[in-house]
């Protein structure tokens, strides 16, 4: 069973910055992949940004340049730090995890919401 918790969403100006975190608990043996997916109102969920392993990341193109993911590997915790972040950003953030070879799971989400 593992549970990811998420924090750091809220509402911020255009312009503005946010961190998200987001630690895993509970009984695994190894964390592969963790990053972050968001959904817009009336919108599909999509991938934000993605760390593996081995220390490779991929960005959501309408992320590139302002979003950095990384991770903290003994403390199970990957963090999402979002800057010069526009009204198109708002969306619920959902972190998920690779969990050894083929399991998935996800956080309960945490909104943000930025104000124009």
């Amino acid at each position: 069973q593992v549970q990811l918790v998420e924090s750091g969403g809220g509402l911020v100006q255009t312009g503005g910055s946010l961190r998200l975190s987001c630690a895993a608990s509970g009984s695994f043996f190894r964390i592969n992949a963790m990053g972050w997916y968001r959904q817009a109102p009336g919108k599909k969920r999509e991938l934000v940004a993605v760390s593996t392993s081995t220390g490779i990341t991929n960005y959501a193109d309408s992320v590139k340049g302002r979003f950095t993911i990384s991770r903290d590997n003994a403390k199970n915790t990957v963090y999402l730090q979002m800057n010069s972040l526009k009204p198109e950003d708002t969306a619920v953030y959902y972190c998920y995890s690779r969990i050894g070879p083929s399991l998935d799971a996800w956080g309960q989400g945490t909104l943000v919401t930025v104000s124009s």
